[in-house]
C-alpha cells in the first residue's frame, strides 16, 4: 500500500472511531436524560396521585354533607306527612264518633216522630168527626137563616159583597183623594214656586210671524215697471226667489208671499235694491237675487255669532252657530224660532239654577232644543231625533243631545236636562200670544172634553170654559149624592188625562145642588 492509501484508511478509521465515540457519548447524555425524564415523570405521577386523594377526599366529605342535608330534609317531610296522617285519622275518628252520637240521636227522633204520627192520626181522626158535626149544624143553621130571612145562601152572600164593593170603592177614593192632596201640598208647591221664580225672572216680548211680506212702495208707478212687459220681470223674479209675488189694487203695496222666511226675505231685499237702482228687468233681477242669498247667508252666520255671543255660550261648532242663524227665518206655530230657543235657553239656565243642576248646560241644550227644525234640505226625521244627531255630529255633550232627543219623549230620558228642556219648551210655547192655534184644533178639543163629561151617568150640563182649562159638569141631584160627585170629579179627571192631549192643566168641577121649589097661591 502506498501512504495515501493509508493515511486515506487512517482518516477512516479516525472518521469511524470518532462517530462511534460521539454516538457513545450521545447515547450516555440520552439514557441521562431519560434517567431524569423518568424520575420526574413519576415525581409529577406521584404529586398527581396524592393531590387526587386529597380532592377525593373532600368530594367524597361533600358528598357525605349533602346526604345528611338531603336525609335531614328527608325526615322533616316525613314527619310533616305524619303529623298530617295523624291529624286527618283524629279528624275520621272524630266524624266516626259524630255520625254515631248523630245515628243514636236520630233513632232517638224517629222514634218520637213515630209516636208523634200516631198521636197526630188519632187526632184527625177524631177533628174528622167533629168537623162532620158542625158541618151538620152549620148546615142546620143556615136552613133555619134562610127560612127566616127569606133569602137563599148565595142571594145573601151576593148582597153582602155589592155592600162591602161600594164601601170599598168609596174608601179608596176617599184615600186616594186625601194621598193625592197630601202630595199636591208639597210636590206641587214646590215644582210651582221654581216655574214661576223662573217665568217671572225672564221677560220675553210676544214673537208672532206671518207667512207673508209687505213691500211698500213710493207711489203705484212702479208696480208695472215690476211687472215689466208681459209679465217677464215678476216672472223672473219669482222663478229666482221662489216668491209669489201679488200686485194687486192695494195702493202703493205689494205682497210677497211664501212659508220659508229667508226666500221671503232675499226677496224683499231683492226688491228693494232693484226699486232703489232703477234698472229693473230679467238679467239685473238674477244678479241682484244672486247677492242678497249670500249677504243673507252671511248674515245668518252673523246672527247666530251674536247669538251665542249674547248667551255667553261658547265653543259652538260653526255648523251649530249657523243653524242657530237660520232659526231667525222660521217659525213654529206662528212663534219665531230663534226667539223661542232664546227664551228657551234662558229659562232652562234659571230653572237649572233653582234646582241646582249645571247651568250653562241647560243653557246650551236649551238654545239647541230646535235645530232639528232648521234642515236646508227635506228630512222625514223627526226634528228632536235630528237635532239630537246633529249635535252628536258636532261633538256636544252626551248630556245635551239627550236633553234635544228627549224633548218631545221621542227617546228615553237620561239626565236632569231632559225634563228641563221640556219644561221651559212648555212654558214658552203656552204663554199666551206665543203660538197661534187653529181654531179648528181648539174648537174640537172643548167638545171632545164637554162630551167626556156628558159619558157619565147623572151628568145633566157640561161646559168647557177659560179656554179649555176648567170643565164643569152640573149634575142631576136625584141621580148623584154627594160622595158621587166628588168620585165623579175625580173619574173624569182620570178619563180626561188618558184620553186627550192638551196643554197645562184642566180643572174639572162637579156641582150639584139640591132645589126646593113651592108656589104660593
Amino acid at each position: 500500500m502506498d501512504d495515501i492509501t493509508i493515511s486515506i484508511i487512517v482518516a477512516l478509521v479516525g472518521g469511524i472511531a470518532g462517530f462511534v465515540v460521539a454516538k457513545i457519548l450521545e447515547k450516555k447524555k440520552a439514557s441521562k436524560v431519560l434517567s431524569r425524564a423518568h424520575k420526574e415523570a413519576q415525581k409529577v405521577v406521584k404529586d398527581a396521585k396524592s393531590e387526587g386523594e386529597s380532592i377525593k377526599k373532600d368530594k367524597i366529605l361533600q358528598a357525605k354533607e349533602k346526604f345528611l342535608e338531603l336525609k335531614a330534609e328527608h325526615e322533616k317531610v316525613i314527619v310533616a306527612k305524619d303529623k298530617k296522617m295523624a291529624e286527618a285519622e283524629k279528624r275520621t275518628r272524630d266524624k266516626e264518633s259524630q255520625v254515631s252520637n248523630e245515628l243514636s240521636k236520630n233513632k232517638k227522633l224517629s222514634n218520637e216522630l213515630e209516636a208523634k204520627s200516631k198521636d197526630y192520626d188519632f187526632r184527625l181522626d177524631f177533628l174528622e168527626k167533629r168537623q162532620s158535626e158542625v158541618d151538620k149544624l152549620h148546615k142546620s143553621k143556615i136552613e133555619q137563616l134562610e127560612v127566616i130571612s127569606g133569602l137563599s145562601a148565595e142571594e145573601a152572600k151576593a148582597q153582602l159583597v155589592e155592600s162591602l164593593k161600594g164601601e170599598a170603592k168609596s174608601d179608596a177614593m176617599t184615600f186616594i183623594q186625601n194621598t193625592m192632596e197630601e202630595a199636591k201640598l208639597t210636590a206641587q208647591q214646590e215644582a210651582k214656586k221654581v216655574i214661576v221664580n223662573t217665568i217671572q225672572r225672564i221677560g220675553t216680548e210676544e214673537a208672532i210671524d206671518n207667512c207673508v211680506s209687505v213691500f211698500n212702495l213710493e207711489s203705484d208707478d212702479v208696480k208695472g215697471r215690476i211687472i215689466g212687459r208681459e209679465g217677464r220681470n215678476i216672472r223672473a223674479l219669482e222663478s229666482a226667489t221662489g216668491v209669489e209675488i201679488i200686485v194687486d189694487d192695494t195702493p202703493e203695496a205689494i205682497i210677497l208671499s211664501c212659508f220659508d222666511s229667508v226666500r221671503r226675505e232675499v226677496a224683499r231685499l231683492s226688491l228693494h235694491r232693484l226699486v232703489t237702482d232703477g234698472r229693473i228687468h230679467p238679467a239685473r233681477i238674477e244678479e241682484v237675487v244672486k247677492k242678497t242669498r249670500k249677504q243673507i247667508e252671511e248674515e245668518i252666520i252673523e246672527v247666530g255669532k251674536r247669538t251665542v255671543i249674547d248667551l255667553g255660550i261658547h265653543g259652538l261648532h260653526p255648523e251649530l252657530i249657523k243653524a242657530v242663524g237660520r232659526m231667525k227665518y222660521r217659525s213654529s206655530y206662528g212663534q219665531n224660532l230663534l226667539q223661542h230657543s232664546r227664551e228657551v235657553a234662558k229659562l232652562c239656565s234659571v230653572m237649572a239654577a233653582e234646582l241646582g243642576v249645571n247651568s250653562k248646560l241647560a243653557k246650551r241644550a236649551g238654545l239647541l232644543h230646535d235645530i232639528g227644525k232648521v234642515p236646508e234640505t227635506d228630512i222625514e226625521t223627526p226634528h228632536a231625533i235630528l237635532g239630537m244627531e246633529w249635535a252628536e255630529k258636532y261633538g256636544e255633550k252626551p248630556e245635551v243631545s239627550n236633553a234635544i232627543g228627549a224633548h218631545h219623549d221621542e227617546i228615553e230620558m237620561k239626565t236632569l236636562l231632559a225634563p228641563i228642556v221640556q219644561v221651559c219648551d212648555a212654558i214658552s210655547g203656552a204663554r199666551p200670544g206665543a203660538r197661534r192655534q187653529v181654531l179648528d184644533s181648539y174648537i174640537q178639543r172643548l167638545k171632545d172634553l164637554e162630551e167626556i163629561a156628558f159619558a157619565f151617568t147623572g151628568v145633566k150640563k157640561a161646559y168647557a170654559i177659560q179656554a179649555g182649562r176648567e170643565l164643569r159638569v152640573i149634575v142631576e141631584s136625584e141621580k148623584v149624592s154627594d160622595d158621587k160627585a166628588s168620585e165623579l170629579s175625580f173619574e173624569i179627571s182620570q178619563k180626561i188625562q188618558t184620553d186627550m192631549t192638551y196643554p197645562g192643566q184642566v180643572k174639572i168641577t162637579v156641582i150639584r145642588e139640591t132645589r126646593a121649589v113651592n108656589i104660593a097661591k
